[in-house]
């Protein structure tokens, strides 16, 4: 298994960071969360004059066998389709990422359609972790090593200091609540949510289908066992798992990962407990709507930088909130202080 060699953040510049933000000219702590990334992204590079370049949002997409099950109202053909939408730029991501000037690249991780697979593919889709695990030992550490190597190029080869991700995947809400319910303990009503559009029923069913897929024999030894791989192996996606894989490598080339939504933060989740140093470096872009995220964001013990009721994944949490992670840049390097402006402070 790849090992992902994450340096912890240096704190010993801390106070001199957060001194050069409490003397902008504005009232301590006004400029609120906008302060907290400017503090975040100056530990992580190490800099009070922190910059962003050649943002990058990486999308990966793939089916899951478990779709076969009626967990969506959607069939699983729309995961090629919205590929090939992604790729003739009529996505929400294609307009959110042009309009913020962020690259945007698309990755057939596994998807169950006729076009030839892309070199990244793992397979045409996961099995149904319903009767068997989703995926082999082999195809995991593939799609992990595959979604580190991908993150890798855009940040060596395209001098990318922040990546978003996002994902598409018909029923990968359904993988996204297994492994939340597995890796924090939150019992799966909790976990699961309607996903692409489920009515309340449509949501009971989900629930009693993922109740079953635990109980399986592959469900029992992952209840048993503490490895983080196996979750992901037995109740993964390949999109999942590469992106698990692409966010360990940008934690450990220290650049800033953006996380998107419900199923961008359960392949978090499997990074964090592979490495929890992986946290350190990632940035929380919104709450989705759906259910479980706001359970997940609390067992982080993370907070969000917006919360707009959505819920449409692809990673257009992460372009939306980009503006806003680039103010608390601007700010941070363009901002007078009290002494270059010659204001007055607050008496003390």
């Amino acid at each position: 298994m790849q090992v992902f060699d994450i340096e912890p953040i240096d704190f010993s510049k801390q106070k001199s960071y957060q001194h050069k933000i409490d003397t902008k000219t504005k009232p301590l702590g006004s400029l609120g969360i906008l302060e907290k990334l400017a503090l975040q992204i100056c530990l992580i590079q190490k800099t009070e004059y922190p910059k962003l370049t050649n943002p990058h949002i990486i999308i990966f997409a793939a089916d899951h066998g478990i779709a076969n099950e009626g967990v969506s109202p959607f069939p699983q053909t729309v995961t090629g389709q919205m590929v090939q939408n992604f790729w003739n730029g009529g996505a929400a991501i294609n307009v959110f990422s042009k309009n913020n000037n962020i690259g945007l690249t698309i990755i057939d991780a596994g998807v169950n359609w006729e076009n030839n697979a892309s070199e990244w593919a793992i397979n045409k889709g996961t099995k149904n972790f319903l009767y068997e695990p989703a995926m082999t030992e082999i195809e995991l550490h593939q799609a992990i090593k595959n979604g580190a190597k991908i993150a890798e190029n855009q940040i060596v080869k395209n001098n990318s200091n922040v990546l978003g991700f996002g994902e598409m995947g018909i029923s990968n809400t359904s993988s996204a609540a297994i492994l939340m319910h597995i890796y924090t303990g939150i019992i799966l009503e909790k976990c699961v949510g309607k996903g692409t559009g489920l009515n309340e029923n449509g949501v009971k069913n989900k629930v009693e289908i993922l109740k079953k897929c635990m109980n399986t024999s592959h469900g029992n030894e992952t209840k048993q066992n503490q490895n983080p791989y196996l979750a992901l192996q037995y109740f993964g996606g390949f999109e999942i798992a590469m992106m698990c894989g692409a966010m360990l490598k940008t934690a450990e080339k220290k650049a800033i990962i953006l996380v998107d939504g419900f199923i961008a933060t359960a392949a978090f989740l499997a990074a964090y407990f592979i490495n929890p140093l992986v946290k350190e470096y990632a940035i929380f872009c919104h709450q989705s709507d759906e259910n479980g995220h706001k359970f997940m964001l609390e067992f982080l013990e993370v907070e969000p930088v917006l919360k707009l009721n959505m819920r449409l994944g692809e990673g257009s949490g992460c372009a939306v909130a980009y503006p806003i992670i680039a103010s608390a840049v601007h700010f941070m390097n363009d901002m007078a202080s009290f002494d270059s402006a010659k204001v007055d402070t607050i008496n003390t």
